[in-house]
């Protein structure tokens, strides 16, 4: 019951920290408050399941952990902020590319219909699948490929999000839109300022994209070809 209580109090006091970052970057991001689905999701995902035994006592605070190859779990915020920008509704199919521990995957999960996951890294992807499946995320796929062609047997998607860096916008990803759909990507180089980024394809094909927070994120892996 002691581990219990601790837990619901990490939990808690990460739900106040995403709180004073909203009110802190409002301005940037344009609301006071993360829509109710959101932070609802962040709360029941078992965070601490989805980082390693070694960095649990991390989990909860408000920053990036390592998982193991380079990666990290996005910090507590950015995950909420970029479900957020998504504006994911129950019926949304979601594309995520960098599926990592499944944590971004299985907070979306809690949402919407459907999310494809893909992973290039072979050990991650394996290792994600089995833990979102071990903890009842039946509504998540998790491919092992290159995430930059994206998943065009499941296109067009109602949103797509992209929880590594890339040097630009993957132009397959953009096409794998839905028109009214959004993307979120953190775009630059590493060790340069990069941007968070909000693309949305209108209902005519055309786009529109904003640059929504300065982030820095592990750069976007590419398959060895």
């Amino acid at each position: 019951m002691k581990r219990d209580e601790a837990l619901a109090a990490e939990r808690a006091s990460m739900l106040r920290d995403i709180e004073m970052e909203v009110e802190y970057t409002r301005n940037e991001i344009g609301k006071d408050a993360f829509d109710e689905p959101v932070m609802a999701a962040i709360a029941k995902v078992p965070r601490e399941q989805f980082v390693p035994e070694s960095h649990r006592i991390f989990a909860f605070r408000n920053g990036p952990v390592p998982i193991g190859q380079g990666q990290t779990i996005s910090q507590p915020y950015i995950v909420a902020l970029m479900t957020d920008l998504l504006a994911p509704r129950a019926d949304s199919v979601i594309l995520e590319i960098g599926t990592g521990s499944g944590y971004q995957a299985a907070v979306l999960a809690e949402i919407v219909q459907r999310v494809y996951s893909i992973e290039v890294v072979a050990a991650l992807a394996e290792a994600a699948r089995e833990r979102l499946a071990a903890l009842g995320y039946a509504n998540v796929a998790v491919r092992h490929a290159d995430g930059f062609a994206g998943w065009a047997e499941h296109a067009p998607f109602d949103g797509i999000i992209v929880t590594a860096a890339a040097p630009a916008v993957p132009p397959p990803l953009v096409e794998q839109l839905k028109h009214g759909g959004r993307l979120v990507i953190p775009v630059g180089l590493p060790g340069e300022i990069q941007q968070l980024r909000l693309i949305e394809k209108r209902t005519d094909g055309g786009i529109d994209s904003r640059n929504v927070l300065p982030v820095a994120f592990v750069p976007l892996t590419r398959a060895l070809r």
